[in-house]
C-alpha cells in the first residue's frame, strides 16, 4: 500500500468525488451486495484523498482504467472507476469524452447543457438521436483488471426538463419514455441506464475480487 489514508472498513474505492456519481453506484452495489455495508465499506476518492488523474485517454474505457488503476494503486485497495458521456449524432459523437467540460470548466453541467443546445438549436427532432456512453472499469492491486461498456440510447430535448440525477440527465428522454432521464426515478433511472448497464456487467467481477478465495 502507498500509505494513504484509508477509512476503517473500507474495502472499495469510488474514483470520483462527483457525488451524484457516488450515490448511484452505491444503490447498484448495495443491490447486488446486500451483505456489503456500503456506508463504510465503499468510499470516493475524497476520503482516501487520491490525487486526480489526468483523463488523456482517447476512449471512456481507457479513461476509466487509467482512473481505476491509479486510484487502485495509490490506496492498496480494489478500485472502481467510470467515464461516461453524450454521444449525440449529428456531432458526430461529441461531446463524447470532454462532455463533462464541452463549454471549457470541468464540470459546469449548466454551461455545457446551454451550449450544447445552443450548438443544436437549428437541428430538427428527428435528427436530435444522442447516446450516454459509460465505461465502467475495476483495478484490483496486484491482480486482473476488466473494463464494461453501456449504452442508453435517446433523443435530445430543446430545454432542460427535470430536477434529478446530474449532467446530461434534463435533456435526454430515452427512447421508449416519455419523460427525460432527470425525471425518472434513481430505481427507475438504474435500471435501464448506461452506467447501471456498465456495472452490472461489472459486478461479477468485482464480486469475485471482494470473495475470498476458498
Amino acid at each position: 500500500m502507498s500509505g494513504a489514508a484509508v477509512p476503517e472498513g473500507a474495502r472499495v474505492v469510488l474514483a470520483t468525488r462527483n457525488q451524484g456519481k457516488v450515490r448511484e453506484l452505491r444503490a447498484l452495489l448495495a443491490a447486488a451486495l446486500p451483505e456489503l455495508d456500503v456506508e463504510t465499506a465503499v468510499v470516493d476518492a475524497g476520503a482516501v484523498d487520491a490525487p486526480d488523474v489526468v483523463e488523456d485517454g482517447v476512449t471512456f474505457e481507457e479513461n476509466a482504467l487509467k482512473k481505476a488503476r491509479q486510484v487502485a494503486a495509490h490506496t492498496g485497495l480494489v478500485a472502481v472507476a467510470d467515464d461516461s458521456g453524450l454521444a449525440v449524432d449529428v456531432l458526430g459523437g461529441a461531446p463524447g469524452i470532454f462532455s463533462a467540460r464541452w463549454a471549457g470548466r470541468h464540470g459546469d453541467d449548466a454551461a455545457n447543457l446551454r451550449l450544447l443546445l445552443d450548438q443544436l438549436a437549428d437541428v430538427p427532432d428527428e435528427h436530435r438521436g444522442a447516446t450516454f456512453v459509460c465505461a465502467a472499469a475495476l483495478a484490483v492491486p496486484g491482480g486482473p483488471e476488466h473494463v464494461e461498456l453501456g449504452r442508453l440510447e435517446g433523443t435530445l430535448l430543446r430545454e432542460p426538463v427535470g430536477e434529478g440525477g446530474f449532467g446530461y440527465d434534463p435533456i435526454l428522454r430515452p427512447a421508449g419514455q416519455t419523460r427525460s432521464t432527470a425525471q425518472l426515478s434513481p430505481e427507475e433511472k438504474n435500471a435501464i441506464s448506461h452506467r447501471g448497464q456498465a456495472f452490472d456487467a461489472l459486478l461479477p467481477h468485482l464480486v469475485a475480487a471482494l470473495t475470498p478465495a476458498s
